[in-house]
């Protein structure tokens, strides 16, 4: 009888359990003394600064900084590798021309493109959004590209045939088949854009998470870095839990 009621518990529910199994061992052992509490803090001195930072309202203005920073990286980054992903998986002669060109881009270390774009842009949002640009473009580009190029050509003569026109073609079969897979990238590129910005707010910023981070690593404050990773850790996870939300909304079609 109790494991089958252990069965019919939600996933979420031992989710919730695991995480409070790591949270409580982590603590444990920091109490015990067999993690130094110098260089790992404990899980309740996090949450403490968290409550700090929530109660002052010291977080928010930082926080605002990096969502803004991230929510144009993602939005531009996602919106252009959907564009270039569909155009050049419907023109092959293209797509095969400046293929070797993207790989090269991509290639590229971003590490080393963000001291590039403090130059360029400066120390403001824009610097960080073009390095968080440069990681979802290519994320959401090729997953695009190959779900486009995956539909079944039977499906796409079969619509060609009843007389369908290219936007007709590509609304009512491409985008649709094609949407799995740039969910997929949606789901990835959504931390990576976080870890982008954060890691130009780290390099040279004065708002921001990261710059809340490189603060108190600077005065090796353990605590106040946790601190800072575990709100953004938070906010990737509900941020990924709306875009899955829309991603059944969208694929309700599908079994």
């Amino acid at each position: 009888m109790n494991e089958r009621a252990s069965r019919r518990l939600p996933i979420a529910v031992w989710q919730a359990l695991l995480g409070a199994a790591l949270l409580g061992s982590w603590q444990a052992l920091v109490n015990a003394g067999k993690l130094d509490k110098f260089f790992f803090s404990r899980p309740s001195d996090v949450a403490a600064r968290i409550v700090e930072w929530l109660k002052t309202g010291f977080i928010w203005p930082h926080l605002a900084v990096t969502l803004e920073e991230a929510a144009l990286a993602f939005t531009i980054g996602a919106a252009s590798g959907v564009v270039c992903g569909f155009g050049l998986a419907r023109a092959p002669r293209l797509g095969a021309l400046v293929d070797p060109y993207i790989r090269l881009l991509n290639a590229l270390p971003r590490v080393v493109l963000a001291p590039i774009f403090l130059l360029w842009f400066g120390l403001g949002i824009w610097s960080k959004i073009a390095l968080g640009v440069t990681v979802v473009f290519f994320i959401v580009f090729f997953n695009t590209h190959q779900g486009v190029r995956d539909v079944d050509p039977v499906v796409v003569n079969n619509a060609r045939m009843l007389g369908a026109s290219e936007w007709q073609l590509v609304r009512h079969v491409l985008i649709p088949s094609a949407l799995t897979w740039v969910f997929s990238s949606l789901h990835i590129s959504i931390g990576f854009a976080m870890i982008a910005v954060v890691v130009g707010e780290y390099l040279g910023s004065a708002r921001g998470v990261g710059y809340l981070i490189s603060q108190a690593e600077g005065v090796f404050d353990t605590t106040g870095v946790f601190a800072g990773m575990a709100v953004l850790s938070a906010v990737v996870l509900l941020v990924g839990w709306g875009v899955n939300r829309l991603e059944r909304w969208l694929l309700r079609w599908k079994a």
